[in-house]
């Protein structure tokens, strides 16, 4: 059985925003990343092209260059994210377009959609990136690599 829509665009771009978001205001390099996290660093590049055209992150040039956060993480959700990676999170086209079907209206399945559509949305709505910091603290993991010195 297949997941229902998450793409690993969006599962790999939380994961490593939340490494980025441990780092506070320091950059922090996608190698670093893409090792910390087992990502194909290339894959990392063209989702961080996205979030940095988006504002969710900035790049920072030269040799301690990387990305940081261009906003704190409590203003950044994860539906924010997902829907940049994702283009979309309705469970069914005609929920977010109703042109895209003739039983819109007359449809035994739409409240149901509908009702999924909007558990989705308030789940990613009400977490942020500084809620899912916080969480993977919680696991005790290692810092990354470039952290080490600092005794984060």
């Amino acid at each position: 059985m297949s997941p229902m829509w998450v793409s690993t665009k969006a599962q790999y771009g939380m994961r490593a925003l939340i490494e980025i978001g441990l780092a506070g205001d320091r950059a922090t390099s996608l190698k670093t990343v893409a090792t910390r996290e087992g990502l194909s660093h290339q894959y990392l590049e063209q989702i961080f092209a996205v979030l940095r055209r988006a504002g969710i992150v900035d790049s920072v040039r030269g040799a301690r260059g990387g990305y940081r956060l261009a906003r704190t993480p409590d203003r950044i959700t994860a539906l924010e994210v997902v829907e940049l990676l994702e283009g979309s999170v309705a469970p069914v086209s005609c929920v977010e377009d109703e042109d895209t079907c003739d039983r819109v209206g007359v449809c035994g399945t739409e409240g149901l959609w509908r009702d999924v559509d909007r558990a989705v949305r308030d789940v990613l709505g009400t977490r942020t990136l500084a809620d899912l910091i916080a969480e993977r603290d919680l696991l005790h993991l290692e810092p990354a690599p470039d952290l080490q010195h600092l005794g984060a």
